[in-house]
């Protein structure tokens, strides 16, 4: 991220009536043949069933930027009904807004939503956290719900015409990360986009302009007024984005990141919390180019928890003296509980972490004395090499190593196309929502599809 600017601009509130930028084909870069072609069917057939439709948000940001879109997502004036009956292949989630999603061959989903509108806008109590709606909007009142300038564009497919009510064309031109509308009363509604402020500075090399800077110093503590699992989620993006060093960065210069992790906060302010600054820059930026890492029949694929115990290592080496430790008999089970104890005080309940993932991250953080010893005197025993958790030890230990003597890991160890239990984000909390209802419907289950195409529900023809 650059450093805020000077000037300080003001934000994008909307008035009571405004007039769209709208950019037509030959003035914007985004070309038909650079969407989704799964993404351009359902435009397409939205706009035959007589609905209006766009591709919005991230999409149009990264297309527009140059890069290739992680998701197409779309909005329309049909509602979550009408896109059922459109769409067959097709189901309901969500408590809070329903959205539909519709499937297709090779496991791919693009979400649909309805056009929302900006009733949080309408309270007149700045304190008041946003409410639970279902209320359908206009695409005026949708572009000024959304988190960022550069995330509130629409993409219109008829036309091929960027739409823009809030400035965000302009702020990807120079580079600025904006909330759409008064930054304080945004933050405020929902803390969460400080995250994703600094996820797109980071991610983008964008400056956060001063309104939006000052405000989210100012706001950094209502984090902790936000649920565990939304705050884990969107940590989980960063680290699995391939720009976490960055978004460190910027997180540890906006004081973020010492009110997500106190624990880190009080290490980082001691004298030596330099050193303790720079293994963590050192760890992170070895994940960031395993994940950029371009490897053959496959992708690198981290597990969460190992990107977990990535950015908690040095607070651990450092709070338990790890790498000194000599562990033999009972002390290894001392400092194994240990850890266990202080992971539950300081992280695990932070982020509301699952058992399985604390006694994974444990494994790791005791070991390690253990796998740095065996590597200095080149012995790896029969005994270790055994042991369930040689595996996954041998791979942190890799990370560990070239953090502090930049001796490259073996990326092999973590290339994986077909992990299920590693799918994205996105589909893993998808998934979750899976499965029969307790009056033994089919909602919320995923269509299924067969290789013949005469087959039926996943069964082929006999």
């Amino acid at each position: 991220m650059r450093a805020p600017s000077t000037g300080e601009p003001v934000p994008a509130e909307q008035p009571q009536s405004i007039q769209a930028l709208v950019i037509p084909a030959g003035e914007h870069p985004i070309r038909e043949h650079d969407i989704d072609q799964e993404a351009l069917k359902v435009l397409y057939r939205l706009r035959d069933a007589g609905y209006a439709g766009y591709l919005v948000g991230g999409g149009v940001r990264d297309l527009y930027l140059g890069n290739r879109p992680k998701d197409f997502d779309i909005s329309t004036n049909a509602r979550p009904g009408q896109l059922r009956k459109l769409f067959r292949n097709s189901r309901t989630i969500g408590r809070r807004f329903r959205l539909v999603q519709v499937f297709f061959h090779g496991n791919k989903i693009l979400e649909v939503s309805t056009l929302r509108c900006r009733s949080e806008f309408d309270i007149n109590d700045p304190d008041k956290v946003l409410p639970s709606n279902n209320t359908f909007g206009t695409l005026e009142e949708d572009a000024f719900r959304r988190d960022l300038t550069i995330n509130s564009l629409f993409y219109e497919v008829e036309n091929k015409t960027i739409i823009d009510y809030v400035g965000g064309v302009q702020d990807l031109n120079d580079g600025i990360i904006r909330i759409v509308g008064e930054p304080d009363r945004r933050i405020t509604r929902d803390p969460v986009r400080i995250l994703r402020a600094l996820r797109h500075a980071a991610r983008n090399d964008f400056t956060i302009e001063p309104v939006t800077w000052k405000a989210i110093i100012r706001h950094r503590e209502k984090l902790d007024l936000c649920p565990p699992s939304r705050i884990r989620d969107e940590l989980l993006k960063d680290l699995h984005g391939g720009n976490s060093r960055p978004w460190a960065e910027v997180a540890l210069k906006s004081n973020v990141f010492s009110t997500l992790f106190p624990f880190y906060g009080k290490m980082l302010s001691r004298d030596d919390g330099k050193a303790v600054e720079k293994n963590l820059l050192a760890m992170l930026s070895v994940i960031d180019r395993m994940y950029r890492e371009k490897v053959k029949n496959g992708k690198v694929v981290i597990a969460d928890y190992m990107l977990f115990a990535a950015l908690l290592f040095p607070w651990a080496d450092k709070h338990f003296d790890l790498m000194q430790q000599e562990l033999k008999g009972p002390a290894y089970h001392r400092l194994s509980k240990a850890i266990r104890a202080e992971l539950d005080d300081v992280f695990s309940r932070r982020l509301n972490l699952k058992r399985m993932s604390k006694d994974a991250i444990t494994t790791l953080f005791v070991n390690m004395p253990a796998f740095a010893k065996h590597q200095r005197d080149n012995s790896w025993p029969t005994w270790l090499r055994k042991k369930s958790y040689f595996k996954d030890c041998s791979r942190f230990h890799g990370i560990c190593m070239e953090a502090a003597k930049n001796e490259q890991v073996d990326i092999s160890g973590f290339v994986d196309a077909s992990s299920a239990s590693q799918a994205p984000l996105r589909e893993r909390t998808n998934s979750s929502s899976s499965g029969r209802s307790r009056r033994g419907g089919r909602r919320g289950t995923s269509p299924a599809f067969a290789s013949d195409k005469q087959g039926v529900f996943g069964l082929k023809k006999s």
